[in-house]
């Protein structure tokens, strides 16, 4: 297993001590005796690099890396794995994803959902659907006070009447129960007007703004169904949006890079130029035969990019001009819990995605799969086979990610990536893991380099 994760970023030299998280900046010769699963004998290092660096220099070297595991912040053991293999505690629903809509009014070229079309099977949530969600959300969460509900699409702004009685009914359910409900929207900000900003801006925690940067990118891949592109409607209404948020507001500009831009890299700097500082572009994930998909190929190209970001973004927080990339945050102090560390999300057994028919399934990629199909909120039960599947389906049951040095920042990836291309959720979807290993080292060398340059 691998204990220890040697890397280099911009000529700098880090290592991470996997278990506990513990991140160092090392020196050439600390990174070249440093093994990834034990350090070697005194011996064996003295007569491997004798040409290479003093004796005194190799001892050194060696006896600061014996202090380091004497206290416990190098070669640590894992603490959770008896913890998942273990546990047998029931699960509580903390999120919610309501598809309130299964239509949209764009016809983006990499979309999950058929183009919208929902494999023609369009339909809005009716308000009686989504209060019952909320009910079932509700009795479900247990002893949890914070819920989390995702207004999701297609276009959920078509529902938006039915939206407004969903969060007032919410409003009143919390109270009654003594929880806590945040609701959240993704939208590709077509139908956003004054109303609605003002609406969103009182009730959402958190508004995603779906946009992928340049205009010629964006044009290309998000369009309306008459073909041309979405970029001069959605860009006023999406600046007007943020502008109503204040620091203390949650948002963000998602795009979606694809094999027609791996210049992607200019799509963030175009965002982060137009003034948001809050910004996600994410790696479209489609089968390997569509025209967008990316390819093992394209991974040099895709690494060049984060490697232009990371510079990027360093250089702007010495300027005081920084904003912040969601892949590229991570807490050096902790991280998440335990149970996110180990299986992520928490797909299928604490979130769940539910239609506009009350079909409640792991997550909204896995709609319309009946064999993932979990129940109703009508009749209230889940199915525990399919809960304690995904529940027991931690890093811990995935062979590849036991043995991987990333395994506390993916958690074994996305479940719905798994078994879309490999037809399991515990084999991971490898082009992610592979531009998740990267986008994890820019990000520590990222935190480790703003922390240096704040103690100067």
């Amino acid at each position: 297993m691998t204990l220890v994760h040697k890397f280099i970023q911009d000529n700098n030299r880090y290592m991470i001590d996997v278990n506990s998280g513990t991140v160092h900046l090392i020196d050439e010769l600390v990174y070249d005796i440093l093994d990834e699963d034990k350090l070697k004998s005194k011996n064996e290092l003295l007569n491997t690099y004798k040409d290479k660096y003093t004796e005194s220099e190799i001892i050194e070297a060696y006896e600061e890396l014996e202090e380091l595991i004497k206290e416990g912040l190098l070669y640590t053991k894992d603490l959770y794995e008896d913890i998942a293999i273990n546990d047998n505690s029931k699960s509580f629903i903390k999120a919610l994803c309501l598809n309130v809509a299964h239509d949209c009014n764009l016809k983006c070229k990499y979309c999950f959902a058929d183009e919208g079309e929902y494999k023609g099977c369009r339909k809005i949530m009716t308000p009686e659907v989504g209060k019952k969600a909320i009910d079932f959300v509700i009795k479900n969460s247990g002893p949890r006070k914070n819920i989390e509900v995702d207004l999701f699409g297609g276009e959920p702004l078509m529902a938006f009447e039915t939206i407004k009685e969903i969060v007032q009914y919410a409003r009143e359910q919390e109270k009654i129960y003594n929880k806590i409900i945040r609701f959240t929207m993704t939208t590709n900000a077509t139908l956003l007007n004054n109303e609605i900003m003002e609406y969103i801006d009182k009730e959402m925690g958190n508004i995603v703004l779906s946009i992928d940067g340049r205009k010629n990118v964006n044009d290309n891949v998000r369009v309306k169904k008459d073909g041309t592109g979405s970029y001069e409607k959605i860009l006023p209404k999406i600046k007007a949006m943020v502008e109503k948020r204040d620091k203390t507001k949650q948002y963000y500009v998602r795009g979606t890079f694809t094999r027609a831009n791996t210049d992607f890299f200019e799509d963030i700097k175009h965002l982060a130029d137009l003034g948001f500082k809050e910004i996600s572009v994410e790696p479209v994930v489609l089968p390997e035969n569509h025209e967008l998909s990316i390819r093992k190929e394209d991974l040099p190209t895709i690494f060049e990019q984060y490697d232009k970001l990371y510079k990027e973004l360093l250089k702007r927080h010495k300027e005081g001009k920084s904003f912040k990339f969601y892949h590229f945050n991570i807490d050096l102090n902790g991280g998440p819990c335990v149970y996110k560390r180990i299986s992520g999300c928490g797909a299928g057994h604490e979130y769940v995605a539910i239609t506009p028919d009350g079909d409640i399934y792991p997550c909204h990629q896995f709609v319309g799969n009946e064999d993932f199909k979990m129940g109703t909120i009508f009749d209230g039960n889940i199915d525990n086979n399919i809960s304690d599947k995904f529940k027991k389906a931690h890093i811990y049951n995935k062979p590849t990610c036991k043995d991987c040095w990333a395994r506390f920042y993916c958690s074994g990836g996305c479940q719905a990536n798994n078994f879309n291309f490999n037809g399991d959720i515990h084999i991971p979807y490898e082009l992610g893991c592979e531009m998740q290993k990267k986008r994890i080292e820019c990000a520590i060398a990222l935190k480790v380099q703003m922390m240096e340059n704040k103690a100067d």
